[in-house]
């Protein structure tokens, strides 16, 4: 089946079946056109709670696809590419924060969005790269354990003065793969343009940076800028919408190796078979998934 027929059958299928599908920001571009919403782990964890529709294709990661199970339980969800995980949340696991809570138990844990159902279940609040900021300074707690993105914890913890925070020791394998050196040739090749990246960049990055913020806040930040060239530092999916959005625009990637290979393995053909098929559907234990919603449930009520 040519391109063209396989996007006018995926449209016949989501009205035929009522489906809708979300995409995140760092999909190739063919998900990106089919897609009903696109946008950051926030957007969609939005559009996953409002929605309407009998099945959800969530083209992304497994923890957001997992995320939209728990925000919507009535609601089918699949994951058109099942083998579509995220390194950093599988550094940390339930039974290690069931530990530490034992030994701290007066510490507040905020867990990034990047992590499992059953790390959600064990945290007091969720929180995105672009509300993490306004959940760690609303909390109502002095010590916090956030999980688990040391980088993005640090830009954070940067920000907060007032709260003692301590960070887990994982990172976007992606984001965290990018070095100053690279950013330094970049800003000599282009000295006058400004860079955009996002807080999962280590430290030496950001400090470099003209504008820090999630996938849906650079993109806003470029598009609304009177200035027509930008570095971006974050994942190379963020382009299509970029360049589409702003014809007019040049946009230079901070480094070649800001490609996330896990959000590269959804195609068309995924999103296709999982739609005529209903396959790959994803499943959250009940247990764990009132006690994740609450998390998740906090994290909207202070966005």
């Amino acid at each position: 089946m040519n391109q063209k027929l396989m996007i006018e059958e995926i449209n016949r299928l989501k009205k035929e079946k009522d489906a809708i599908i979300l995409a995140h920001n760092y999909q190739i571009p063919e998900v990106q056109e089919v897609a009903d919403v696109v946008g950051d782990s926030l957007a969609l964890s939005k559009a996953a709670a409002e929605v309407d529709n009998n099945l959800i294709v969530f083209c992304g990661v497994h923890f957001m696809a997992e995320s939209a199970k728990i925000l919507s339980p009535n609601k089918k969800v699949l994951l058109p590419a099942i083998d579509a995980g995220c390194p950093m949340a599988d550094m940390v696991t339930a039974d290690d924060l069931r530990k530490y809570k034992a030994a701290n138990p007066d510490v507040k844990i905020i867990c990034y969005v990047n992590s499992s159902a059953e790390v959600k279940a064990e945290c007091d609040i969720c929180c995105t790269s672009s509300n993490a900021l306004k959940i760690v300074q609303n909390i109502d707690a002095e010590k916090i354990l956030f999980v688990p993105d040391q980088n993005l914890g640090s830009y954070i913890k940067n920000k907060v003065k007032d709260k003692d925070i301590e960070l887990w020791a994982g990172f976007c394998i992606t984001h965290h793969r990018v070095k100053s050196e690279e950013v330094q040739k970049v800003k000599e090749a282009h000295p006058d343009v400004e860079i955009l990246a996002h807080p999962e960049c280590n430290e030496e990055v950001i400090n470099h940076a003209d504008f820090i913020g999630s996938t849906s806040q650079i993109i806003d930040y470029a598009s609304k800028s009177d200035k027509d060239k930008f570095i971006i530092g974050t994942e190379m999916g963020v382009l299509h919408k970029l360049e589409k959005d702003n014809p007019d625009k040049k946009f230079y990637l901070l480094s070649t190796g800001l490609i996330c290979a896990n959000m590269k393995k959804t195609k068309l053909q995924d999103v296709y078979q999982a739609l005529k098929h209903e396959k790959h559907e994803i499943h959250v234990d009940e247990n764990i998934r009132i006690k994740a919603l609450k998390s998740l449930d906090r994290m909207l009520e202070l966005s």
